[in-house]
């Protein structure tokens, strides 16, 4: 029998849930359906998974606006966190994004599309191959992963794809980026799939200090803030990557704030 929701609550900071056996699944806070498929299929059969309060999950409890859906994620309580993986139980598509903080603090914020009510998970992996999840839950009325890009609207959207806006917050170790891009899910009539694969945040030298891999429920025009130590922010932070037609993405966001 499931344990109630307030297994979650009753986590305290430090210590975690774990099952080592994924044949025994492991009681969900949240009590979805579609935890123990997507946990086997998304996480990898890991050796060891378990709901950890110390991973924050913060979105509104109802989606207004179910293709800009606001998300945070806050595992900095945790020490050597590698990865962090996000998915929605009830998405069509449900894997949302993959970050891999390296340098950056474990903490991003984003926006993505719903398509009806579903908890909301952040996995995070730690060094020792462990996967600490947040869970929330988001209420929806639906279809923000079938409707169609407003991109196409604008008649001069060639020329602003992969455009990137931003600006880096050096004393906060805060980085805001935006990328023009459509990023159409392929659930939309007529629409095939058209989406941002990969970002890699760079300094100006070159030397990688975070990637993200995104998935199709991320926003159009996709937005992240990302959070550095505020003693090694850099001033400048080069952002690269590439569609899956092949667009090359490359530009740079400063303290003074950038638009290329």
């Amino acid at each position: 029998m499931l344990k109630p929701l307030a297994l979650l609550f009753s986590l305290t900071v430090g210590t975690a849930a774990f099952a080592g056996d994924l044949r025994t699944p492991l009681a969900d806070p949240m009590q979805s359906g579609m935890w123990t498929y997507h946990q086997k299929e998304l996480l990898g059969d890991p050796e060891r998974i378990g709901f950890d309060a110390r991973v924050i999950v913060s979105a509104p409890d109802n989606a207004e606006d179910t293709v800009n859906v606001p998300l945070l994620v806050d595992a900095t309580q945790l020490d050597d966190v590698e990865e962090i993986l996000i998915f929605a139980d009830y998405g069509p598509i449900p894997h949302i994004l993959t970050y891999y903080p390296g340098s950056a603090e474990p903490k991003i914020a984003l926006r993505f599309k719903i398509d009806q009510a579903t908890a909301i998970r952040a996995s995070v992996r730690t060094s020792d191959g462990a996967w600490h999840v947040g869970s929330t839950y988001v209420d929806a009325a639906g279809g923000g992963c079938t409707a169609a890009s407003h991109a196409y609207a604008s008649d001069d959207w060639e020329q602003k794809l992969g455009n990137i806006h931003g600006k880096v917050w050096a004393d906060s170790g805060r980085a805001r980026l935006i990328v023009d891009h459509p990023m159409d899910t392929g659930l939309a009539d007529g629409i095939p799939v058209f989406i941002i694969q990969s970002l890699d945040i760079s300094d100006v030298e070159g030397a990688q200090l975070a990637r993200l891999e995104l998935h199709e429920p991320v926003n159009e025009d996709p937005a992240f803030t990302l959070y550095f130590p505020p003693a090694s922010t850099p001033d400048a932070l080069r952002i690269s990557g590439r569609d899956n037609n092949g667009n090359v993405i490359d530009g740079l966001i400063t303290v003074a704030g950038y638009n290329g």
